[in-house]
């Protein structure tokens, strides 16, 4: 079991939890995810690292409330428990496995859409840690949708907030941001690292590459099982096949398909799509969730 030390709402639909966990706390690494029970019968919900605390030995986790699982978890309050909490999972940021001298040359670019501003900011964080600030745009549909702004402040080194409907510092999208940097202001980036909605990251790619900026993203949206045993997270990147929840979550976003990868995330929400994916897919797919009527391929 696994104690809810703390707690706090970020907006009606996202609130945030530092669990107990020392295990996952002492290995865990920017890029990581984690998968949490909230009892035995319990959905595995894969939840990407926002935080940790290896003294303390806890770890942050951000949710949004999409379907019965996360919210029943949001009804969970401080001094309650978590069955499991499981991890670290997938791989960490490449940042942190670089040669850190090497890194130190680079100038980075953050894009982070809604939620994707969770695991953005222990990259960030890391970073800054180790003597580098990088710059961090922010998107949301709205100033209420913003979340860890004063968090990202302390270690960003440039901090760029935009919503979709303009109630919030500036109106426009993220890709727009981006665009405003290299050709207004005359910024040179050597990388970017997009997180959020696949949707968001696509159009984030589409113009990194314009500006010949090499771009990473990571494709958590997709998984499901976590452990790569399901096939939802199944990929194709550049002409390899991959599954985000063992092979990352993070790839050169040049090399995603993601119109491939959004329909096939609107496929695996219904049985018929999950049946029909599987049979398309034959050895390749991944089983064993019990979602696929078998766990044998």
């Amino acid at each position: 079991m696994y104690l809810i030390k703390k707690k706090r709402v970020l907006h009606d639909s996202i609130f945030l939890m530092d669990i107990v966990a020392p295990r996952v706390a002492k290995y865990c690494q920017p890029g990581q995810f984690v998968i949490v029970r909230i009892d035995e019968l319990g959905e595995r919900i894969p939840l990407t690292v926002c935080d940790y605390d290896r003294e303390e030995g806890t770890v942050t986790i951000v949710v949004q409330t999409v379907g019965a699982s996360t919210m029943r978890m949001k009804e969970l309050n401080e001094g309650e428990y978590l069955h499991d909490f499981v991890g670290p999972l997938g791989k960490p940021s490449e940042f942190i496995t670089d040669d850190l001298e090497e890194v130190k040359k680079k100038k980075i670019l953050f894009v982070a859409g809604g939620l994707g501003t969770a695991p953005v900011y222990p990259q960030v964080k890391w970073l800054h840690e180790n003597g580098i600030d990088a710059d961090v745009i922010v998107g949301a549909k709205n100033k209420e949708l913003v979340i860890l702004e004063e968090e990202m402040k302390a270690v960003a080194g440039n901090l760029y907030i935009t919503t979709d409907d303009g109630s919030y510092v500036r109106k426009g999208l993220v890709t727009e941001v981006i665009a405003d940097l290299v050709e207004k202001e005359g910024k040179k980036y050597d990388v970017c690292v997009a997180i959020g909605p696949m949707i968001m990251m696509k159009f984030c790619t589409l113009t990194t590459k314009k500006y010949n900026i090499p771009t990473i993203v990571s494709m958590n949206p997709v998984m499901v099982d976590g452990t790569g045993m399901c096939g939802a997270c199944r990929l194709t990147v550049g002409d390899e096949i991959k599954f985000a929840c063992i092979d990352g979550p993070e790839f050169d976003g040049f090399k995603v398909n993601f119109d491939e990868a959004m329909q096939r995330m609107k496929l695996y929400r219904t049985e018929e799509g999950r049946a029909m994916l599987k049979l398309k897919e034959g050895d390749t797919h991944h089983g064993g969730c019990g979602h696929c009527d078998g766990g044998d391929k």
